[in-house]
């Protein structure tokens, strides 16, 4: 079977708007939770959410291209280029047709959707149509398409829409792609733009969402006793993933090997984790198998850990069943406790999460921790608060979606 290794990355996000301010900020336990700017929130419970700083699309990509795009295509544009740039892709002289685009956002072009039907309302007796771009702006699968034009890649194409996990699930397709021989390279990944009136109120109205407006940067508290809910996120990961043989020949730089990954469901409830982790558990157990790696390889789990009540005790469950005692020898922390919860775009930044610490030689940490929870084992090592030291071998990342889907992902050192 053919090996897949990540010769690129790219990131924008709440705590950095590029690769190197990302890591910057992981390191130093960075909240990028805020008060809402992108509109008035007055009217929701929640007020404020984990939005991407100081970016300006014109300033990112031509003016005419930005004003075409809901803002998840222009966060899938800005991180694709940024891993495009490092790869080296574009000069490696490959077949456009086999290089492909497999991106994931679980929502797609709410805010433009939102704009469309708002301006429809108030205006459709004098202007009795939709604009012609609403459609192209909105649906999930347009990013991908924008990538491949950008760069003509004229490969594998398409999006992957499983909620929380549809980046993490692009990434696993794109490997496996690869590894078929049906291509030798692929940007993968994931973006989202949900920070809108629509996912704000459609989010309260679940009872998901944090509502600590007294304290913003504080709310994502995963694992903490007093965690009551996520902090919405947006943002974009991009990864260049590319053949073994194909990326030594041409000497890219190597982040990481895909080691293997997982998918699998809860069947259990539409939103609520299985009680017992048992669709967890399940996917970490198949990566492994993919991986063809034993447990006691993996040195740290970048968990799903939304700062919810249910599914953080879920996923801890989950990884003591998997792990057992090696359980106690593993970092664990989630990063959404900085960036807040980028929904489809999760699996991609916290994947180059796991990846930067592999070349670092760092765990991020699990900020904003407080209180321990009696119902969560607290001699495992959750990395809270601050970011550890430590050689990192091989990382399961993990991500979970409403509907009772799971992906895990295995990203190892190269040897």
């Amino acid at each position: 079977m053919k090996r897949v290794v990540v010769t690129g990355i790219g990131a924008i996000t709440p705590i950095g708007n590029n690769i190197p301010e990302y890591l910057a900020s992981l390191k130093n336990g960075i909240s990028g939770a805020d008060p809402i700017t992108l509109f008035d929130p007055e009217v929701f419970r929640t007020k404020f959410a984990c939005e991407v700083k100081d970016f300006v699309p014109e300033e990112n990509m031509n003016r005419k291209l930005s004003r075409r795009m809901d803002r998840f295509s222009q966060f899938a544009m800005v991180s694709a280029e940024e891993a495009v740039l490092s790869s080296g892709i574009l000069d490696a002289g490959y077949d456009p047709e086999m290089i492909g685009v497999i991106w994931a956002s679980g929502i797609g072009g709410l805010k433009s959707l939102e704009v469309d039907i708002e301006d429809f309302e108030k205006n459709g007796r004098s202007k009795p149509r939709y604009n012609p771009f609403m459609i192209p702006k909105m649906i999930a699968d347009i990013a991908a398409g924008y990538i491949s034009i950008q760069y003509g890649f004229r490969g594998i194409n398409f999006a992957t829409v499983s909620a929380c996990s549809s980046a993490s699930h692009a990434i696993g397709v794109a490997c496996d792609t690869i590894r078929l021989g049906k291509a030798i390279a692929i940007v993968s990944g994931g973006s989202e733009a949900a920070i809108t009136t629509t996912g704000i109120g459609g989010f309260n109205a679940m009872k998901a969402l944090s509502e600590r407006n007294d304290d913003p940067k504080t709310a994502s508290r995963p694992f903490d006793l007093d965690r009551n809910g996520f902090v919405l996120g947006e943002g974009g990961g991009a990864l260049i993933l590319e053949e073994y043989e194909h990326a030594k020949k041409r000497g890219a730089k190597i982040y990481a090997e895909v080691g293997g990954s997982g998918a699998t469901a809860d069947a259990y409830h539409i939103t609520a984790p299985h009680p017992e982790g048992l669709g967890a558990s399940g996917v970490m157990k198949m990566a492994l198998r993919d991986a063809k790696m034993n447990r006691e390889e993996i040195d740290y789990v970048n968990v799903h850990g939304t700062s919810t009540p249910l599914g953080d005790i879920a996923e801890t469950k989950a990884i003591k069943t998997v792990f057992e005692e090696h359980s106690y020898k593993l970092n664990i922390s989630s990063t959404k406790s900085m960036t807040g919860h980028l929904l489809g775009a999760a699996g991609a930044i916290e994947a180059i999460a796991g990846i930067l610490a592999i070349e670092h030689g760092f765990i991020p940490p699990t900020i904003n921790h407080f209180t321990d929870d009696p119902d969560i084992d607290n001699k495992l090592n959750f990395t809270f608060n601050t970011a550890q030291s430590r050689t990192v071998n091989a990382v399961l990342s993990n991500t979970f979606g409403f509907g009772g889907h799971n992906s895990s992902i295995i990203f190892k050192k190269l040897v």
